[in-house]
């Protein structure tokens, strides 16, 4: 039985892994096992997530942590991050064992990174699949999915109000000049309080990456939502230059209708502000903790009827999966869109308990005790 976990997260930008990262650790504390994270020095936001009985301690480069973790007991780690194979070959010989989280599906994706690792974790059946389906088979053969968290983050309880649309990617040139500049034009903007619109409100809570493929999702969808006048657009999130970019051009059909506001720290309030959750393409996504929090808060989704959506979201009571767009150019989507504004659907909040149930803080201790089990009696 392990007593301690060392997990190992050195993004800089903050978002659903980290997040992830911080309910794991609480899950394994409920499971009677201690976290020690290591975190980059620079990463900002870990101080506003819940991790009560955490060890938090930076790492400048994952290399050192085998220096870091040289004089220990054999530990087992667990890397949202990945390492390089020498490394893990290093912890291994160390006694160590070394684990990694998929917090992505592998489909179109290099499957290399994974290999060295003991024990690959997933957090979706989507994922589960596209590992096998790479050829991965160390694989924990149950999703380990992650949690609603509605505590408020960053700019903490403060009011809805219109804020930068852009996260700025600091590794790319264009991006770190934008972001030099933008403190300068800010005092000059306005920056008005969220207010509802009359109509079906539709929203998007998320940040705005690649791996959502907001453009080519509203690229055919802005068309339908351009026939349905007393339907609106609010987009809560921000993103770098050419995804926000891309995105304004995509929803250009339906023109002042979708309105922008920007990175939120009440995220609980942007879902209840909204009618309906509207996800991102699904193939990239693995699980989408978005979808989870709305349904938390008693926002329906309307999601693609395709993993990993088809976990997560239960069509007729949490919400609504249309056809993938892609294949008949959003027809199922207007037909979803239609029967919402006749008033066939309602969120059914009696018969959701049971689906949502799987994503409480209480089915994650169980969750991370069934893995602690596992990892301790399997013979690697």
């Amino acid at each position: 039985m392990f007593e301690s976990c060392v997990q190992v997260n050195l993004q800089r930008s903050f978002g659903g892994g980290e997040v992830y990262t911080a309910a794991f650790a609480r899950a394994l504390q409920g499971a009677g096992v201690a976290t020690q994270l290591f975190i980059d020095p620079l990463a900002q936001g870990w101080g506003a997530l819940s991790m009560p009985q955490a060890r938090i301690e930076p790492l400048a480069r994952i290399e050192n942590i085998v220096e870091r973790l040289a004089a220990e007991p054999p530990r087992w780690l667990a890397f949202h991050t990945f390492a390089p194979a020498e490394v893990v070959e290093a912890l291994r010989a160390q006694g160590h064992l070394v684990t990694a989280f998929a917090h992505m599906p592998l489909y179109g994706r290099d499957p290399a990174p994974l290999r060295p690792f003991d024990v690959i974790l997933a957090v979706s059946r989507h994922v589960i699949a596209s590992a096998r389906a790479a050829g991965i088979g160390q694989v924990y053969p149950e999703p380990l999915y992650g949690v609603a968290d509605l505590t408020p983050r960053g700019m903490g309880a403060e009011p809805l109000r219109a804020r930068s649309r852009y996260d700025w990617d600091r590794r790319k040139l264009r991006d770190r000049l934008l972001g030099l500049l933008e403190p300068l034009v800010e005092p000059l903007r306005s920056r008005p309080p969220y207010a509802r619109r009359p109509g079906l409100t539709l929203g998007v809570v998320s940040r705005l990456t690649p791996i959502k493929q907001f453009p080519e999702l509203f690229a055919l969808l802005a068309p339908v939502l351009a026939r349905l006048p007393q339907v609106n657009l609010e987009i809560f999130g921000s993103g770098g230059y050419a995804s926000v970019r891309d995105l304004v051009l995509a929803l250009a059909p339906i023109g002042k209708r979708a309105r922008f506001w920007g990175h939120q720290g009440d995220v609980a309030a942007a879902y209840r502000s909204i009618d309906f959750l509207l996800t991102g393409l699904p193939e990239k996504e693995a699980l989408g903790l978005n979808v989870i929090e709305a349904q938390a808060c008693g926002t329906p989704v309307l999601a693609p009827d395709a993993p990993p959506f088809d976990e997560t979201v239960q069509h007729g009571v949490t919400g609504l999966r249309y056809r993938d767009p892609r294949e008949d150019a959003g027809e199922d989507f207007e037909r979803s869109v239609r029967a919402i504004l006749a008033g066939r659907f309602r969120f059914n909040a009696e018969a959701a308990q049971r689906h949502l149930a799987q994503f409480t803080d209480a089915a994650f201790v169980e969750r991370a005790r069934a893995l602690v089990a596992f990892l301790s009696s399997t013979d690697l």
